[in-house]
């Protein structure tokens, strides 16, 4: 079903791309870079499985990383971003009780997990394409894919011995809100805030016991950036 949605919504996105930029836009063609300074609001449910102790989960840390972002221009007010960055590494923090028998546990990296997170975003403009100060928002999908899914030390601690992480991929909404500001005809600066649903499900395998939880996170991502149209 995520598949389906992706496919759905990334050919619509480049059916609308296909169809010609604006005719009056002599540069419908902007690339983008900056940063990410991305938070995540987390939400998820307890870790459950064979001997494993209530009131146990987990919490996510923050990150900054590289941001790329390609748009094109459809019409006077409205254009496609399709924005990804280099997969961070992000680390899975215990969330409960102090030790878990004797071993630390609330506070302690317990995994290592990086991902890639491209989102397609069909963006509304404000004002006219002469102005230098153009809000916007916008509406699209977000894919995460995790490729990098390893357990610390105090993790396999935690766990009791070598444990493996899987974390299938998510599709989701997104939702972003903006303003550039136009220096002249090729060079621009653009501030945004955006938001994306991931959905998975987090299952360890410590020797053949099998634990899991439920991880729901907005990650919020705030874009400083600069661009070049051409």
């Amino acid at each position: 079903m995520q598949k389906k949605i992706l496919t759905i919504a990334l050919g619509t996105v480049l059916a609308l791309a296909a169809s010609g930029a604006y005719a009056d836009n002599g540069n419908p063609n902007d690339l983008r870079i900056g940063a990410y300074f991305v938070h995540y609001d987390t939400n998820s449910t307890d870790i459950s499985g064979q001997f494993t102790p209530a009131g146990l989960n987990t919490s996510i840390e923050n990150v900054t990383t590289l941001y790329l972002s390609y748009v094109r221009t459809l019409s006077s007010h409205f254009q496609v971003e399709f924005a990804f960055g280099y997969p961070p590494v992000t680390y899975a923090k215990g969330k409960g009780p102090a030790t878990v028998g004797s071993v630390p546990f609330n506070g302690v990296e317990i995994a290592s997990i990086r991902w890639v997170s491209p989102t397609v975003l069909l963006e509304y403009d404000f004002f006219s394409p002469e102005a230098k100060w153009r809000p916007f928002v916008g509406v699209g999908v977000n894919y995460t894919k995790f490729i990098d899914r390893q357990i610390t030390a105090a993790g396999a601690a935690v766990s009791g011995g070598p444990t493996s992480i899987s974390l299938p991929s998510s599709v989701g909404p997104a939702v972003t809100a903006g303003i550039t500001y136009h220096m002249n005809d090729r060079w621009h600066v653009t501030a945004s805030y955006s938001i994306a649903q991931v959905n998975s499900k987090l299952t360890t395998d410590t020797a053949g016991i099998m634990r899991s939880n439920e991880v729901h996170f907005w990650p919020n991502a705030a874009v400083l950036s600069v661009g070049y149209s051409f």
